[in-house]
């Protein structure tokens, strides 16, 4: 079903938090756009994302609706591979790598700061432009 949804390209830089950096070309759909399809309360502070190896990440809000965020499917028109986070990463262009959560199982949008693995590990939740 999220397959099916309107899709778009993008060309961006990643950068991580080691100073390396890359380009690619990733395909998928604006989580804005999800978030407001399905009805979630955009005036909500967080969204908060668990990852299938047990790894989790909370974004706020104006991130979550940047017109750059997306719930990738895939990348370099190609279904996204496993290392890049098959079946879903949510891919946040203006956040170092470490903010793009991979292997998406769920996703909340709540009020109350539910941190997330780096941040745990003293990283900065915010970690962007």
């Amino acid at each position: 079903e999220l397959y099916a949804l309107p899709q778009f390209s993008q060309i961006t830089r990643q950068i991580w938090v080691e100073g390396w950096s890359a380009i690619g070309s990733w395909q998928g759909t604006s989580l804005a756009d999800f978030l407001k399809r399905i009805g979630a309360d955009t005036r909500a502070k967080y969204v908060w994302f668990k990852c299938a190896e047990g790894y989790t990440n909370t974004i706020d809000m104006p991130t979550a609706l940047h017109p750059q965020t997306q719930m990738t499917f895939k990348y370099a028109n190609q279904i996204l591979p496993r290392a890049y986070g098959y079946p879903m990463k949510i891919r946040i262009p203006t956040k170092l790598g470490f903010k793009n959560p991979k292997y998406v199982v769920a996703m909340e949008v709540t009020n109350d700061y539910k941190g997330g693995y780096w941040e745990d590990q003293r990283y900065n939740s915010f970690s962007g432009s």
